[in-house]
């Protein structure tokens, strides 16, 4: 019996390679000869995980239908992410645990990007050099960095209104850049770059790769003192702008209320004093207005750390827009495409979202775009410098580097979404995200329990329906409770077209929701023959399976 076992297997092998391949509907393939398990059939029966013996229907199916009926549940190493179609049915035979499927995920990926991926967080962003470890990298001591001028980096900033006016946050990190090399750079380069080396990229990846590495390796600088100059020299453009004015009044110089810490940072909220500008204007109380005036912000003895602070009105909206897969082409889950989109190649916008933000801009009064990333502060001047040539003019958060690993990472998103929330309690919310972030698909439904009132929209673009490359289910259950109104998750950024944000309507009505509040993936059912793709690429999985499986049975 066992050489007709041994047949059989490699039959299977060669049946299974092509469902892999060609998938579900594979045509020119020979299914395996099911009379070699002989009495071995009864067996195999008899302990179906499913509990019942195999039909007459697989004389006539593919192998990979005979797979999903007898094997049951799937090896926790190969186990797929869950389909949209019949899910509750799915679940029950397949025994899903999305523990082990995001495991064998991890396998492909490589066990030290798993945990921020799946978190849909840019893994090649991690574990960046600071203080020490740079000079150690760079073979310098301080004496070398002595002559070296210090740089700010000043991160644009929103003010509130209160009983003593307005109040700025002012955040940011003071470093100094060491000389290097155009070769030392390109090695350093090369560290971050997956399977190509710089000298492959074209010339003006290159230049980019070599910016990027530039701006890593640099020495934060602690325990140093912080002045800002407040300045009316902001650029607005009344077609782009939206509700941002330049301030009349507002100029005026002020130093932080404590140096930088041993990272570099520093964060801190100032008051304004409402002084008089050069045409003789004043700032506008936030309580007499709906317009959001723009001061430019300078940094005392560097040319290099000026931004822009954002004096936004206590009432009106206010967007959170996360950026990567979102605002631009990231591709955070495939990681060696993410990182040439990050390190190497120009930041591209996704889709036409550029022109959707800019009709948001002109048409909703007193508009607040509020950009986030948890990208940490070395990487951000390529996210800021893209976001204000693409996007409307905003305030911008980013993360802080004492938060190195994927708990903080998590951790510091949610955290500055309480700080803008209660910083403006009477301001309505759009989120905007992707369903790559772990985070969001769990903190956006929450601030909606957390801050009630508070939340108008949340928009999440579904990006396992329509890139195959992401692998990684999401989890939806957060929404089960959520006024269905509330939230859409959208395929297209034209999907966002015909949203009503103000009227609190926000969902496009030919854009097909299917929430089943739970882990969902690979098939929105948005896109054309979604279905169909999804049940394709579960059959497809089902039949390496079964190899594992009949393994383990005849073992």
């Amino acid at each position: 019996m066992m050489p007709s076992i041994y047949r059989l297997s490699t039959q299977i092998a060669h049946y299974t390679w092509g469902c892999l391949i060609g998938g579900r509907n594979s045509t020119g393939l020979t299914p395996p000869d099911l009379s070699l398990l002989g009495t071995h059939w009864a067996k195999l029966g008899e302990t179906s995980a499913i509990g019942v013996k195999p039909k007459p229907i697989i004389q006539r199916e593919p192998i990979c239908l005979f797979a999903a009926q007898v094997i049951g549940a799937a090896h926790p190493l190969i186990t797929p992410a869950p389909s949209l179609e019949d899910r509750d049915q799915a679940l029950a035979r397949r025994d899903f645990d999305p523990t082990s499927y995001l495991n064998s995920v991890f396998s492909g990926l490589g066990s030290d990007v798993s945990s921020f991926i799946a978190s849909g967080v840019p893994q090649f962003f991690q574990n960046l050099p600071v203080g020490d470890r740079v000079k150690e990298e760079l073979g310098i001591d301080d004496d070398d960095l002595k002559a070296t001028p210090t740089q700010v980096l000043n991160v644009p900033g929103y003010a509130n209104w209160t009983d003593d006016g307005w109040s700025v946050r002012i955040h940011g990190n003071v470093y100094k850049q060491p000389n290097i090399s155009q070769e030392k750079l390109d090695d350093l380069a090369n560290i971050f770059l997956i399977d190509v080396d710089i000298d492959e990229l074209p010339e003006d990846q290159q230049r980019n790769a070599r910016n990027l590495t530039a701006s890593i390796f640099v020495v934060q600088q602690d325990n140093v003192s912080v002045t800002v100059n407040f300045q009316n020299d902001v650029e607005v453009h009344p077609n782009e702008s939206g509700s941002v004015i330049n301030a009349k009044g507002g100029a005026q110089t002020i130093d932080l209320p404590y140096n930088t810490t041993f990272e570099g940072d520093f964060d801190a909220w100032l008051t304004l004093r409402n002084t008089t500008g050069s045409d003789g204007g004043h700032l506008i109380a936030g309580n007499t207005t709906e317009r959001i005036q723009a001061l430019n912000v300078y940094t005392n003895g560097t040319d290099s750390g000026n931004a822009t602070a954002y004096l936004v009105p206590p009432t009106g909206f206010t967007i959170v827009s996360d950026i990567d897969d979102i605002l631009r082409v990231t591709k955070i889950y495939d990681p060696k495409e993410g990182l040439l989109n990050s390190f190497a190649r120009s930041f591209t916008p996704w889709e036409n979202m550029p022109e959707i933000y800019a009709n948001w801009s002109a048409t909703i009064d007193n508009f607040h775009f509020h950009y986030l990333t948890t990208t940490p502060e070395q990487a951000t001047r390529n996210y800021m410098d893209f976001i204000y040539k693409t996007y409307p003019l905003g305030s911008f958060d980013t993360r802080p580097l004492n938060f190195s690993d994927v708990s903080a990472t998590l951790a510091i998103r949610r955290s500055l979404l309480d700080k803008i929330f209660q910083t403006f309690p009477q301001r309505k919310f759009v989120l905007m995200g992707d369903t790559t972030n772990s985070d969001v698909m769990k903190d956006y439904p929450q601030l909606v329990k957390d801050y009630p009132g508070q939340v108008q929209c949340i928009f999440l673009r579904n990006t396992t329906a329509t890139d195959p490359t992401d692998l990684f289910p999401y989890d939806t259950s957060g929404f089960e409770n959520i006024d269905k109104n509330q939230y859409m998750f959208f395929v297209h950024s034209d999907d966002l077209r015909d949203v009503d944000i103000v009227g609190g309507n926000c969902r496009n009505p030919a854009v097909v929701q299917n929430v089943t509040f739970g882990y969902q993936g690979r098939g929105f059912g948005n896109e054309p023959d979604s279905a169909g793709s999804a049940i394709e690429w579960r059959w497809s999985v089902l039949c390496a399976s079964l190899l594992v499986a009949l393994g383990q049975w005849m073992l």
